[in-house]
């Protein structure tokens, strides 16, 4: 049932930081990858901060989008370079 979760969230956070970011959508799979990535990356800095957005859901759904869209541009800067 984590799996499950953790691709909803994923999927979820990748579409919103799609959203929030523009330009170039990568699809449904592409948006699942963008969002567990996002979500551990988000993750990592989140706990190396100190920072708690809260429990549960919508807690899981900030941290893995703020994640996804760092992510998303990161990505943006290595293809313009």
């Amino acid at each position: 049932m984590d799996f499950f979760w953790m691709i909803l969230i994923g999927m979820i956070a990748g579409w919103l930081a799609g959203q929030f970011m523009g330009g170039t959508r990568y699809g449904v799979v592409g948006d699942i990858i963008v969002g567990v990535i996002g979500a551990m990356i988000g993750g990592i800095l989140f706990q190396k901060t100190g920072i708690m957005p809260g429990s549960g859901l919508i807690g899981s759904l900030i941290v893995a989008t703020t994640g996804a869209i760092i992510f998303l541009y990161g990505l943006r800067m290595v293809k313009k370079a």
